[in-house]
């Protein structure tokens, strides 16, 4: 078993690697998903008119006292 083992050990390390897709593209897809992540993250945050205020104050007006 051991001997099996070592000869296809020994016989993938000869082996010509030739660039897969991850070799080819890996860093250029990350990239481009970084980049749409800044992107529609960036529109959201700035153009998408969402009230980021989380304070109440100035918002919510106090009712007249009763006596």
């Amino acid at each position: 078993l051991a001997r099996g083992i070592r000869h296809t050990a020994i016989r993938q390390a000869h082996r010509k690697h030739e660039p897969d897709f991850h070799d080819k593209y890996g860093n250029l897809v990350l990239l481009g998903g970084a980049a749409a992540f800044v992107t529609v993250w960036g529109y959201v945050l700035t153009q998408a008119g969402i009230e980021w205020g989380l304070s109440p104050v100035g918002r919510i007006t106090p009712k007249e006292w009763r006596e």
